[in-house]
């Protein structure tokens, strides 16, 4: 009995097996013994060695450059959506947030990534974008383009000590910024009840004022900027184990996430620093 591996192996297997579903022929062809079989196996062999190494675009596996296509085009659909939305529609704000908020939710838990949902994600995502910031720029002119290049460079930055090794994504990074996470989920809901109730002042809740909402910013800042090199290491884990290339959208689906969240908290911390 011979080993299936090697049987079936273009380069180890009898060609012949194989084009005629692994039975053992002799009839057709010449015998391995003859010059012409010699020189056709060995032709083969010659080109299969000298062919160059298949791609991981070719073999359907995931690459950076889907993911930075993917992204790119999401962030260009998001401005573009948010751009419209500021000068036509900028009430449309809270119809964003809520469909962004569903479509946010039905991303994350899907085992299979939909372009589709993550696109209208994205639109939705520029509704809100657009409205909000037209009602930050209206109180605070020029604030939205602080906070874009502030985003793009802590976006930049993180982008660098990941590269660099200099942060090293360990389960302790992980734990830590996961519990911060929810800290500072239970500190918002908190704020936000307060907001609710007419409990303390400020535009942004009693635990979101003065010096405290500014170190509480730059906490949230700090978190979203952890969750970004967290999604570094997790798209580089997932070229490296050669995932299927369609998983590029939900990489590019999780980046929009950290950078929408990265881009309002920033908005925010501007708004009490110039406010104050």
């Amino acid at each position: 009995m011979t080993n299936p591996v090697f049987n079936n192996s273009p380069v180890f297997g009898d060609p012949r097996q194989q084009r005629r579903g692994g039975q053992q022929t002799v009839t057709q062809g010449p015998a391995w013994g003859t010059p012409g079989a010699q020189v056709a196996d060995a032709a083969s062999l010659e080109q299969m060695y000298d062919a160059p190494p298949a791609t991981p675009r070719e073999t359907g596996r995931l690459t950076y450059d889907d993911v930075i296509v993917k992204t790119g085009g999401l962030l260009a659909l998001l401005v573009v959506v948010a751009a419209a939305t500021w000068m036509i529609a900028p009430g449309l704000w809270i119809a964003g947030a809520i469909v962004g908020l569903v479509l946010g939710l039905v991303n994350a838990f899907k085992k299979e990534p939909s372009p589709v949902l993550i696109t209208l994600y994205t639109v939705a995502q520029g509704v809100f974008l657009g409205g909000i910031s037209a009602f930050y720029e209206s109180a605070f002119d020029g604030i939205v383009g602080q906070a874009v290049l502030a985003t793009l460079s802590v976006f930049a930055v993180s982008l660098v000590l990941f590269r660099s090794g200099k942060v090293r994504v360990t389960p302790k990074f992980q734990r830590a910024v996961l519990i911060g996470m929810a800290g500072y989920l239970v500190y918002s809901l908190v704020n936000l009840g307060l907001m609710l109730f007419g409990v303390g002042g400020g535009d942004y809740g009693p635990l979101r004022s003065g010096w405290l909402g500014i170190g509480i910013g730059l906490l949230a800042v700090g978190l979203a900027a952890a969750s970004l090199i967290m999604d570094f290491d997790s798209i580089k884990r997932g070229v490296d184990q050669g995932v299927p290339a369609k998983f590029a959208w939900a990489a590019a689906f999780g980046l929009i996430v950290t950078l929408v969240w990265l881009y309002l908290e920033l908005l925010r911390l501007l708004a009490i620093l110039r406010g104050d």
